[in-house]
């Protein structure tokens, strides 16, 4: 059924149509729609039988969540941001007890400074927790992996991220495909957990481990997340014959047949990456897109595929690893490893929010081409506000918070800092 709708209420409907047992809601920009949205359901019974259960923090939520999971309830919860921080304890017990809990990232980026907009830094920043990550690029997509996360975690017995670009498709209104309760019905079974309390028959889920047994524990960890490799694309076949959608998957090239350059991205900004590659296609550059549906576990080897017969890469990422630089640029050098001449380039763009636009795209990916560009650029960059910074604070001990000194420099706050 096609609908008008709010990209966050587009999930509440696609969550609710997987019969969750439990949701743990706890507010937080840009999510907070969400579960709105699903507690609306839940109260007028719309969604039923489900409890819907409001905490106190996120911490909260996540235990809860947990809590219920091992019980062998179907559960789910959202989060963003700083919200996702707090939860972090709780978020790699979920991962580490192999609990199928399904969440929402609606991305954000973390302070401080605060910011409310969007950058992956929080999902990011839980890369190695040990939940699998998948990465909407619309919010069609968006709807079309949390009906695929809740498959494929209880399958695998892990917990998985839906992770969706906050406000940018949270809360964008377009026309998309909701599925039938049939339809989802006929591809998500009811939830049969591999592992539960059941006082007839008891076990401990959450057993201290010593180092005599810890290694083997983590291993299985990461032997789960490698079968979720060649489960996540098997699940994106059938839910391509029942839904008679294209979604999912672990990449999703875009004409890379003949492309000498490749763009990798996760996320919304592929729509704008598409569209520039489009423009340099029509000047006769031989240019393509990879996005990352799957960064956890990372296709290690569909990426080098993907990649086989390019010249050079650029990594275009919304996220930073302070102090070095990219974080999804070091996955793919990984998979790239051994192809000591190809060129690589990292771009970090688009932090807490910053618009990308074709043109700047244009001109960093033209640099490229030309050999000219930083193997570390970061998009936009107002060098002169950061050399001011910089040189005031070689000059004054007490020269203030840099936060301030950047807004003021820029002309947001107050007079500038000289």
């Amino acid at each position: 059924m096609l609908k008008q709708i709010e990209g966050s209420h587009a999930v509440a409907e696609a969550v609710a149509l997987c019969r969750p047992e439990v949701i743990c809601a706890y507010p937080i920009s840009p999510q907070t729609h969400i579960v709105e949205a699903l507690g609306e359901r839940v109260k007028s019974g719309a969604l039923a039988p489900c409890e819907f259960i409001n905490v106190e923090s996120e911490f909260a939520a996540m235990s809860v969540a947990i809590g219920a999971s091992a019980a062998g309830a179907r559960s789910y919860t959202a989060t963003a941001s700083q919200g996702l921080l707090f939860m972090v304890e709780a978020v790699y017990n979920a991962a580490g007890l192999g609990l199928p809990v399904v969440m929402t990232v609606a991305n954000r980026a973390i302070g401080a400074p605060i910011n409310i907009w969007n950058d992956h830094s929080d999902s990011m920043s839980q890369r190695d927790c040990g939940w699998i990550q998948l990465f909407a690029e619309t919010n069609q997509e968006a709807i079309d992996l949390h009906i695929q996360a809740f498959r494929l975690a209880e399958e695998l017995s892990l917990p998985a991220m839906v992770c969706m670009d906050g406000f940018i498709l949270t809360h964008a209104y377009e026309r998309l495909e909701l599925p039938s309760q049939e339809q989802v019905d006929r591809y998500l079974p009811p939830f049969e957990p591999r592992q539960v309390l059941d006082p007839a028959q008891p076990v401990t889920i959450g057993a201290m481990v010593g180092p005599e047994a810890f290694t083997e524990v983590r291993y299985l960890a990461h032997a789960k997340q490698l079968q979720a490799l060649e489960l996540v694309p098997e699940l994106a076949r059938d839910f391509k014959a029942a839904f008679g959608r294209d979604s999912g998957g672990l990449v999703r090239p875009y004409r890379m047949e003949d492309a000498e350059i490749a763009v990798i991205a996760l996320g919304s900004v592929l729509g704008t990456i598409k569209d520039t590659v489009d423009e340099m296609r029509a000047d006769g550059v031989k240019i393509g897109a990879l996005g990352i549906t799957t960064f956890r576990p990372f296709p290690l080897r569909e990426v080098r595929d993907a990649l086989a017969r390019v010249k050079l890469y650029v990594v275009v990422e919304k996220s930073l690893a302070i102090g070095i630089g990219g974080i999804v640029a070091t996955d793919v050098r990984m998979a790239l490893a051994g192809r000591l001449h190809l060129r690589g380039y990292t771009v970090i763009a688009g932090l807490g929010g910053r618009p990308i636009t074709k043109a700047s795209l244009r001109r960093a990916l033209g640099e490229a081409a030309a050999g000219r560009l930083e193997r570390l650029h970061f998009l936009d960059l107002d060098r002169a506000v950061v050399d001011q910074v910089l040189a005031r604070e070689k000059e004054v001990r007490r020269s203030g918070p840099i936060a301030e000194a950047v807004l003021r420099n820029v002309g947001v706050v107050g007079a500038k800092i000289r």
